[in-house]
């Protein structure tokens, strides 16, 4: 489902042999290598850099050292902090770094590029996951970059809703449909392992899917046909340990996921609503095709009716009903 550009052939231990054929013949995107950005940098990290920089200045520093910083901005988180622009960074105290620090934060700074992260991009998501899941609806978002820890990270999603499931006999029962799949990558490496003890299961359960057409109760995953596909990509995706099975929980990713999966989540709740809808209206057709004969037959025989005055009526009763709001 990540990579969409590949195809792979997998001979099971059986004799059985599964291929998933390419979907699309564009490589990924290569990674170009860029400076930190401000917004994240820890105070510890923040003096650490400016102790062994070899800039002249705290300006300077601010525009060799970081990305997204133009010598006017410098400047400006220079005065903000009420800094000597003539200051030595290796000259620096901790003070004057909690200053600085305080001033970038309060200072607008332009997004970080992504041209250091790759994303799979939503058309590709739709193109990776739907080889593997045949379902009726398909959704995805990608959203703007953002910093964590000074390091750029981006956060993008591909939801699939009304796909078969060997597992549920009975469809029509909250009881016995699965819990949502939830497929997590990061980086374009799937995550297969811990998945409820990482930040991208957190933000999916803490999403209300009951605003979206699913049933869910508090503190799990949604329940129905759905399968949800949540891709990380980063300069460093910070994992809960070595074994980089789950990704931390940093508020900033947990937000972001949080706002990918939401938009998939309105994307499929405009679908429901309108597989709903059409539903009533032929279920209200039903009524009229069940029910407008005997009408007929009971006109006909009270009114004292012929066949062709019995259609007429027969036919504007139906225009009627098919027009109305209520039946």
């Amino acid at each position: 489902m990540a990579n969409p550009h590949t195809t792979i052939i997998y001979n099971a231990p059986d004799g059985t042999t599964h291929e998933y054929i390419r979907q699309s013949d564009e490589l990924p995107f290569l990674p170009i290598e860029i400076k930190p950005h401000p917004y994240g940098v820890e105070l510890g990290v923040l003096f650490k850099m400016a102790r062994g920089s070899s800039s002249r200045t705290i300006s300077e520093f601010l525009r060799t050292e970081f990305s997204r910083v133009s010598p006017a901005l410098a400047a400006k988180i220079a005065q903000t902090a009420k800094l000597s622009s003539r200051l030595k960074p290796t000259q620096v105290t901790i003070k004057d770094v909690e200053k600085l620090h305080t001033a970038i934060s309060q200072t607008k700074i332009m997004a970080p590029s992504s041209d250091c992260i790759g994303p799979i991009g939503e058309d590709k998501m739709l193109e990776g996951l739907s080889r593997v899941v045949e379902a009726e609806f398909y959704a995805s978002c990608t959203r703007k970059p953002q910093v964590y820890r000074g390091n750029p990270f981006l956060v993008e999603a591909a939801l699939a809703y009304g796909f078969k499931d060997s597992d549920s006999k009975d469809q029509n029962d909250d009881d016995k449909q699965p819990m949502m799949r939830v497929a997590r990558i990061a980086n374009r490496v799937p995550l297969l392992y811990q998945q409820s003890a990482g930040a991208i299961h957190k933000a999916i359960v803490e999403t209300n899917w009951r605003n979206y057409g699913l049933s869910q109760s508090r503190g799990s995953l949604p329940v129905g046909q759905v399968m949800i596909m949540v891709h990380i990509a980063s300069v460093w995706v910070p994992f809960t340990s070595e074994s980089k099975e789950a990704v931390a929980h940093y508020p900033e990713i947990i937000k972001e996921i949080k706002l990918t999966v939401q938009e998939c989540g309105r994307q499929l709740g405009i679908h429901l609503r309108r597989q709903r809808k059409i539903k009533d209206e032929l279920k209200k057709r039903g009524y009229i095709e069940t029910y407008l004969p005997p009408i007929g037959e009971a006109l006909k025989d009270i009114l004292k009716l012929n066949e062709k005055q019995v259609d007429n009526v027969v036919e504007k009763l139906k225009y009627t009903l098919e027009h109305s709001r209520k039946v």
